[in-house]
């Protein structure tokens, strides 16, 4: 019986994948029960064919799209192929943890003992030394308390990201979609290869600088209200915004400490708790106002470009194809992050069977879990926490199905 499901969930993950790919064919939507034969000319079917053995690997042949006219059918089809070729049936969605997930000493333990991760932190490192003035791998070893710098915070947990999504790719996992939350995106954008690295890496770095140097005074604080609710909330405080958006209600409000104050004041009213984040300064608010000439004139000289994989933007809330310019990245300065949307956009239209969230420790994987509900993918950081090490990083290798790298990892 739980094999039969499982079929049937693989079956439903390739027929949303086919619906996705034909309604970007056609720009318009598309159902199941529709013929193939009806919209696809041969060109086109050959060039499914290509999308599709890029996504999953051999599952199909080209004479395939015609044997299976409708889109129900080719997924059966590709499911059955999927099972009998005992091919990986690993869907993985890699979501990124943003500022507030770092700690002194994070994946230090894995850099010891894998040379993979090692190789790709050193690289993300050397990159980001020439703007940071110091080195974030020997910041991280040393446990260096300025970890939790602004300065150095982002372009540290930039560096862990981007070399822990690469260790996974190195072993075989290849994300079906990427999702960064804050500072994550940068990460995301890289290895979707929306920036290249030193791009990436000198946004991420001048970004933080110049966040480091705006004037003390913000705050931010985690509320379990809705967004509407936060937003009759900040009608009335022009100094505070909506910071983040993590579920249906788990608001974080950011800006100006007096406003904030007085906001939750009237929650307490209402019996509504608040919990107030150890921050240098109000991240995606008001405040960031000045940060955003200065950034824009830098991010102008650097060419954006298209994600390689669907990426799931958490400034717009959805998925996005445009490519990511300067205009994307000075937004996001001040938009909220739209985690909860983009979230549940990435669920609903990817059918991920694992979602992976990369970063030093578990943040964003409870949110996930309760957006993905009871018959939703399996949710796992890539590290625990301070603690983990190769042996745990094999462990998640060995769950995302990714092959003999995961035994190699366990005895590095």
């Amino acid at each position: 019986m739980r094999e039969q499901q499982r079929d049937d969930d693989f079956e439903t993950a390739y027929r949303e994948w086919l619906l996705d790919r034909l309604a970007h064919y056609l720009g318009r939507p598309v159902r199941e029960t529709d013929s193939v034969h009806e919209y696809l000319d041969s060109v086109a079917g050959l060039s499914l064919y290509g999308d599709i053995e890029e996504e999953f690997g051999p599952l199909v042949e080209p004479a395939d799209i015609w044997a299976y006219p409708t889109v129900r059918e080719l997924a059966r089809h590709m499911a059955e192929r999927g099972a009998g070729s005992g091919g990986s049936r690993i869907r993985a969605a890699f979501v990124f943890t943003g500022q507030g997930s770092q700690h002194p000493g994070m994946t230090a333990g894995l850099y010891r003992n894998s040379t993979v991760y090692r190789r790709f932190l050193d690289e993300a490192g050397a990159v980001l030394q020439p703007y940071t003035g110091l080195s974030v791998v020997e910041m991280i070893l040393n446990k260096d308390p300025r970890i939790h710098q602004t300065a150095f915070t982002q372009p540290a947990l930039f560096a862990v990201e981007y070399a822990l999504a690469k260790t996974l790719e190195e072993a075989g996992v290849r994300p079906v979609s990427v999702l960064g939350h804050g500072i994550g995106e940068f990460a995301a954008a890289a290895v979707a290869g929306a920036l290249t690295l030193p791009d990436a890496a000198k946004l991420v770095a001048l970004r933080g600088a110049f966040m480091q140097y705006l004037p003390s005074g913000g705050g931010m604080m985690a509320a379990c209200i809705t967004p509407y609710e936060a937003t009759e909330l900040i009608a009335c405080e022009p100094g505070v915004g909506i910071s983040a958006i993590n579920a249906a209600k788990s608001t974080v409000l950011s800006g100006d400490r007096g406003g904030l104050e007085r906001i939750e004041s009237k929650l307490a009213e209402r019996g509504v708790r608040c919990r107030h984040l150890t921050v240098t300064h109000a991240f995606h608010s008001p405040l960031m106002a000045p940060v955003v000439p200065k950034f824009e004139a830098v991010v102008r000289r650097v060419p954006g470009g298209a994600a390689s994989v669907p990426f799931y933007s958490t400034v717009y809330g959805r998925l996005t194809t445009e490519p990511l310019y300067a205009s994307y990245w000075t937004e996001q300065l001040t938009a909220p992050v739209r985690f909860a949307d983009a979230a549940r956009a990435l669920l609903a239209q990817q059918a991920p069977t694992h979602v992976v969230e990369i970063g030093p420790r578990a943040v964003l994987t409870p949110y996930l879990r309760r957006l993905g509900g009871a018959r939703g993918p399996v949710c796992l950081p890539v590290c625990q926490g301070p603690e983990s090490d190769a042996v745990d990083l094999a462990g998640v290798i060995s769950v995302l199905d990714a092959g003999p790298l995961a035994a190699a990892l366990a005895g590095a």
